[in-house]
């Protein structure tokens, strides 16, 4: 498991590029009579791999692309090296989600072994651009044709690095839906020295963001945190240091819970800068809803197993960022997402515990277990 990750964590698959990921992991699953199928749309590289004629289909969810190191003189060992110190293996991609692959693939060879032919049939679903930008010829894609095909996914599990300080200790049975804005604040242009000739923009965003910062959209519940408006960038000036700019340019996003909606946050973002009588553009990209699993069964399965390999009950929480399943959900799927400790993903120094990987491996074959 750890030589495969050091192979994969060498590869410098900078989203949305896969640069060969696919091909090493194609190599295994047909060793173990995986139909195997590229699947690309655009620039965007994906890999379906299907075991098994018959039964419900369980599938694992990943992407092997990964976020940009940033200054590379800023790691300790170079991050596409896969540098082995201490129990951990370094390098970027290695909790996100690299690890969880390795981890899969090696669970998956061992319950073969020992079930050649389960009751249930059993795909691998990988991706070359979760971490970049949404864009017509990824996972959504593929689900709207399986949907087309009636042929749907009835258990998914994602390799996302959930874990906080313990490996199971917390999963994800749900996420927050993303919905991103780009706000336009319209003033007048004019030389600083003559305040009664122009409107600045700055000034007129000022009540508005210390309103939208004041904001509460909603109080959450039981599994979903609060939703949370976050300011990314703002923007204005014209280079002079002399002149009030035309307009200010804002970029922000909601993460939000199933107690609003993509409507309902639009209304009060709108009515909220029309109440303050400003002159305005404003455009609107949502990148997914929220989704929450209710469904038992492989949510227990999953709880059952961590708790066999490491003594822990787990959280089930839909805290985070978004994940590609929430393109999975539109199948009405179980989704759970389980993976090794988060605190360095795309940071600098990106690492993982090999001991964690080899407790996830088990983790991973007692939920293949769990569902035959």
């Amino acid at each position: 498991m750890i030589d495969f990750l050091q192979k994969l964590i060498q590869i410098e698959s900078i989203s949305p590029k896969d640069m060969g990921c696919f091909d090493l992991i194609e190599e295994r699953l047909k060793k173990l009579n995986f139909n195997c199928e590229r699947i690309n749309y655009l620039n965007v590289e994906n890999l379906y791999a299907t075991y098994g004629e018959s039964g419900k289909l369980f599938c694992f969810l990943g992407h092997t692309d990964v976020v940009p190191t940033g200054p590379v003189e800023n790691w300790t060992h170079a991050p596409f090296s896969g540098h082995i110190e201490s129990g951990m293996i370094h390098g970027r991609g290695a909790a996100d989600m690299k690890g969880s692959i390795a981890a899969f693939l090696d669970s998956v060879e061992l319950f073969l072994e020992e079930n050649e032919n389960p009751n249930y049939r059993i795909a691998i679903l990988l991706t070359s651009n979760e971490e970049g930008n949404a864009c017509d010829g990824f996972i959504d894609r593929i689900v709207d044709d399986m949907i087309e095909k009636a042929d749907e996914i009835d258990y998914c599990l994602v390799g996302e690095p959930t874990s906080n300080e313990r490996l199971g200790d917390s999963i994800r049975v749900g996420r927050r839906g993303s919905l991103s804005g780009e706000l336009r604040v319209k003033g007048k242009q004019g030389h600083i020295a003559y305040p009664e000739n122009v409107k600045n923009p700055i000034f007129l965003s000022s009540d508005l963001i210390v309103k939208l910062k004041n904001q509460v959209w909603d109080n959450g519940n039981a599994i979903f945190q609060p939703t949370s408006f976050q300011i990314s960038n703002i923007a204005s000036g014209t280079g002079a240091k002399n002149v009030v700019p035309g307009h200010l340019d804002m970029i922000f996003n909601f993460r939000f819970s199933t107690e609003s909606t993509e409507s309902s946050l639009k209304k009060e973002f709108k009515a909220i800068i029309d109440g303050l009588g400003l002159d305005y553009d404003l455009e609107w990209y949502l990148s997914g809803l929220p989704y929450l699993t209710t469904k038992d069964t492989l949510k227990n399965i999953v709880v059952d197993s961590i708790k066999k390999v490491t003594g822990i009950d787990a959280d089930k929480n839909a805290k985070g960022g978004t994940s590609d399943g929430r393109f999975i959900a539109k199948m009405k799927t179980e989704i759970i997402e389980l993976g090794p400790l988060n605190k360095t993903i795309h940071q600098i120094d990106e690492c993982v515990s090999i001991s964690d990987l080899e407790l996830l491996k088990k983790i991973y074959l007692g939920v293949l277990k769990g569902l035959n």
